[in-house]
């Protein structure tokens, strides 16, 4: 297998959450990345920060994550250059469904294959979630989503017990903490660590970068 096919090859074993605070949204993942049964990166960036106002965290084929974040980040600039107006979130939402979609529809020897969680803060200050799902269909996320990540069934079956509506912020990144401490413990294609972040009125914070290291005993 060359190098450039080893490189697209993913990697679908993910966790991705997205939490709704009463005063903001919390963004998070793991760590790991899979090809099949093999652990190919422990130190994977699952959350990219499209713009100083949206966040993707993406779970599928590595290079067709990176794709719809760049041609995301280009297609929000060009429209606010044009329209002299930022892009709300849920039009910024919108355009990454559509890259999904039309990506999905044009033969390619390998499937385009993304789930995601988009999420930002809007000019007026209102902070919002979308999930859009590998066939490019979107939905608003009230409470929570894990979107299609191997660790989902996990993370969900916390969530549905712990998540509280009303939630603030702090409590809403340990619960982030638990939920992905449990899909690690369970889910093979999670794990080495966990990412964190905060969407507020304050902007965008990166608030936990935590390695998760096996301990051997003999």
């Amino acid at each position: 297998m060359d190098a450039e096919l080893k490189n697209s090859i993913l990697k679908t074993g993910t966790t991705i959450l997205g939490i709704v605070c009463k005063d903001g949204v919390i963004m998070a993942a793991d760590k790991q990345s899979t090809a099949g049964n093999i652990v190919m990166n422990k130190d994977s960036e699952k959350i990219k920060q499209v713009n100083n106002y949206l966040l993707f965290a993406g779970t599928g084929m590595v290079s067709d994550i990176q794709r719809s974040v760049k041609l995301s980040a280009a297609e929000l600039r060009l429209k606010e250059l044009k329209s002299r107006v930022r892009p709300t979130i849920k039009q910024g939402a919108n355009l990454i469904s559509s890259i999904i979609y039309q990506s999905i529809r044009q033969p390619t020897m390998l499937q385009f294959m993304v789930g995601s969680l988009v999420s930002g803060i809007n000019e007026d200050g209102t902070i919002e979630v979308y999930s859009i799902d590998p066939s490019g269909g979107i939905k608003k996320i009230e409470d929570y989503d894990a979107n299609f990540g191997s660790g989902m069934p996990y993370v969900l079956g916390l969530l549905e017990r712990q998540y509280k509506k009303g939630m603030n912020v702090k409590e809403g990144v340990e619960l982030a903490k638990e939920a992905l401490k449990s899909a690690t413990q369970r889910d093979v294609g999670s794990g080495y660590g966990i990412d964190i972040f905060t969407i507020t009125k304050d902007g965008i914070k990166k608030v936990v970068e935590q390695e998760i290291i096996p301990e051997y005993k003999g």
